[in-house]
């Protein structure tokens, strides 16, 4: 039987008390089961479900050893390093060292890409005791020198099958080669497919394994359901839905970047406060939107995959699998940012007939049938008309007059004399389908202009009326771009 109050798993005073000020007072099983371990110098190999509390498991005990053991001397270099695949994630990460560490005087750091990299330079040249970051922008920084990894003592491989599927794997592998080989290593992940089992068997010696095993990989408290919907009606089932429920907090997921903005300008057509983040958003933009979520000014979040699991806000109530992966284990990971620490949440998916496979998947995957509702159109609210995009058509009033001289067009009868054909001259001109050898052509200019010399009927047309480039005259002379004029 393993304890399950923070004061019995033996954390320093200024770590027991920064968690009584956020209110936390029994840990989580993950928790109480990962930080004895990590206390005592094991590696550590964690998986479970979404919203159990990795990141405290991990970040608890790593504090408690830096407070205890002596810093060397000069600037601090980065002690420890935990790498995560996205800013989002990143961030918070960050926020939960500075929250629990509030009384340890330890240094912490983030780094990411998408942003400029100098003010992160400057954090690590000042110094850091712990340093969060992604793989590509800490590969960045090393490569330049910036970033010195000789004396990590503790490495964090959080969300490592996130990481695997975003193509980070190389990258982790050239970090870990230049690490000490002597460290204690802990790696999380949610699950563990075979490419992560290996890359544990690579750098965790003898670890200590803390597996949770459900009847189902989804995170308990989640009532969930799904509606059978026309890929075109989901905009207004949504909108539906967010006036119906009890919404206090949800997220949207959608499975690309254009399709969320889309639907966030679907939704403030129907009245509806939302805003986007993923990866075409500025770093600030992103940010502004989290922080507008986490405190309330914004409760409808859409959001792409790339934040699935970088978001880590208290209270969400519902979310909504706009569109069905292909890959049931994300639905796990979009549902688990509800029903967190213990308390229920509603997730919701849309399936549409090209969708019914992936819904097939994510059920066997999770050993149960979703509640299947029926979708409510008939009471969908109807947009504003500033929804609906801007159609630009020609005005009547400004369309040229269609006549048999027509530009594009083979008339049939010629035209009437009175009537002036739609792109010739003034009226003193000819019209253009009529060469009356003494009349002025219709691409000349008028005749006071051009014409120097009375005109010579026998030169009137000897070449085209048209400029030309430079070429060779008879002498074999390059001649002068010029426009050839009647004479």
């Amino acid at each position: 039987m393993y304890p399950l109050s923070f004061s019995e798993l033996l954390l320093s005073e200024p770590i027991l008390r920064a968690l009584v000020s956020e209110g936390y007072t029994v840990a989580t099983p993950i928790q109480a089961q990962a930080i004895p371990p990590a206390l005592r110098g094991r590696d550590v190999l964690g998986c479970a479900q979404t919203g159990t509390g990795k990141t405290a498991a991990f970040a608890l005990p790593i504090l408690h050893r830096l407070s205890i053991a002596a810093r060397p001397g000069g600037v601090p270099r980065p002690r420890c390093l935990v790498l995560c695949p996205t800013r989002e994630l990143a961030t918070q990460i960050a926020e939960s060292f500075r929250t629990y560490g509030k009384h340890l005087g330890l240094k912490c750091a983030v780094v990411f890409g998408g942003v400029g990299i100098g003010p992160q330079a400057e954090a690590l040249r000042r110094g850091v005791d712990i340093l969060i970051a992604t793989p590509g922008r800490l590969l960045d920084l090393v490569g330049q020198r910036l970033a010195d990894l000789r004396e990590v003592e503790i490495l964090v491989l959080d969300e490592a099958d996130r990481m695997l599927d975003m193509g980070f794997i190389q990258d982790i592998r050239k970090i870990i080669a230049g690490l000490p080989a002597r460290r204690q290593s802990l790696l999380f992940s949610a699950t563990m497919p075979t490419e992560i089992r290996k890359l544990a068997g690579a750098i965790l010696r003898d670890p200590e394994t803390i597996q949770f095993a459900h009847n189902s990989p989804e995170a308990d408290g989640i009532d969930q359901s799904v509606y059978h919907v026309a890929k075109g009606d989901k905009p207004g089932l949504l909108a539906h839905l967010v006036n119906e429920l009890p919404m206090s907090r949800a997220i949207v997921f959608t499975r690309t970047k254009h399709g969320a903005d889309r639907l966030v300008r679907r939704l403030h057509g129907y009245g509806i406060r939302a805003d986007a983040i993923h990866g075409n958003k500025s770093q600030n933009a992103r940010q502004r939107a989290l922080q507008d979520f986490r405190t309330g000014k914004l409760f409808l979040l859409v959001a792409t995959d790339v934040a699935s699991r970088g978001i880590d806000v208290d209270g969400i109530s519902h979310v909504v699998n706009y569109d069905l992966s292909d890959e049931p284990e994300t639905y796990v990971h979009r549902i688990g940012r509800t029903a967190r620490a213990g308390a229920s949440g509603a997730a919701i998916a849309f399936c549409d007939p090209e969708e019914a496979s992936n819904l097939r998947a994510i059920e066997r995957l999770i050993r149960r049938n979703i509640p299947v509702k029926k979708a409510a159109m008939k009471h969908a609210p109807a947009a504003a008309p500033m929804a609906q995009p801007e159609v630009r058509r020609p005005q009547p009033e400004h369309r040229p007059r269609q006549t048999g001289g027509a530009f594009g067009q083979r008339p049939t009868q010629p035209a009437r004399p009175h009537t002036q054909p739609v792109h010739s001259r003034p009226a003193q001109s000819q019209p253009v389908h009529t060469k009356p050898v003494h009349s002025q052509p219709v691409h000349s200019r008028p005749a006071a202009q051009n014409v120097k010399h009375p005109a010579d009927p026998r030169r009137q047309f000897a070449r085209p009326p048209h400029v030309s480039g430079t070429g060779t005259n008879g002498n074999g002379r390059r001649n002068k771009r010029r426009v050839l004029q009647p004479v």
